[in-house]
């Protein structure tokens, strides 16, 4: 259905808003395999056939001993008795075969019930993921669906999935630089800031000594 649906919009679509459109793409089975209801509902499914298994054979373990018991005393049973067991042993086998295809029908309708649930759940976020990301549609490229898809075009979206889902958590955003100052590569360790060098204290300068003024000679 979704690959005709490609298709259609290919042909419908002008090549220049063709080239506008984004779609997503996921394996189904592989992303509901990894849902806890799914283990859930094959733990349930394998309970109810191991009951029906078990009491198929405790039928046909009822039939092979009536079976043996016929064989053995059929020479000395009289014509009635013959026809009594004859009987019993052809409605064992009937119940037996009856039992069997009504329990492949009631394991089936167990497994689209389980089952319908979870596809239910995945579908549902499917839904919220290409609505909240625009796509035109998302396509289900299990058993090798789609060969090739356009990069441009196509976007996986198995982890937007998982994240509606639960399954993986979101991604955590990285921490932001601070403000005006540039974020510094991965890997590389910011530098610490030094402390600006003080200028060296210069020594005090001593007033220069004045000479000492001689006396006035004495008048003659």
């Amino acid at each position: 259905m979704m690959k005709r649906l490609a298709f259609f919009i290919v042909l419908v679509l002008p090549m220049g808003l063709l080239a506008q459109v984004q779609f997503g793409y996921l394996n189904y089975h592989t992303i509901m395999c990894e849902m806890p209801e799914y283990t859930q509902a094959q733990q349930e499914l394998a309970t109810l056939k191991g009951k029906y298994e078990a009491e198929s054979t405790r039928s046909e373990e009822e039939f092979q001993k009536k079976f043996v018991d016929f064989l053995q005393g059929q020479k000395d049973f009289p014509q009635s008795i013959m026809q009594k067991r004859q009987g019993e042993l052809q409605s064992l086998m009937d119940n037996g075969v009856q039992f069997r295809l009504q329990a492949q029908k009631l394991i089936a309708q167990a497994e689209k019930d389980l089952l319908g649930e979870v596809e239910k759940r995945l579908n549902r976020a499917i839904l919220e993921v290409g609505v909240e990301y625009g796509y035109a549609f998302i396509l289900n490229i299990e058993e090798n669906a789609c060969p090739y898809i356009n990069p441009v075009m196509g976007v996986d979206v198995s982890d937007l999935v998982r994240i509606k889902l639960g399954l993986i958590a979101p991604p955590t955003p990285e921490a932001q630089p601070a403000e005006g100052q540039p974020a510094a590569p991965a890997g590389e360790a910011q530098p610490t800031a030094q402390p600006e060098a003080q200028p060296a204290t210069q020594p005090e300068t001593q007033p220069e000594a004045k000479p000492a003024t001689e006396p006035n000679a004495a008048p003659n």
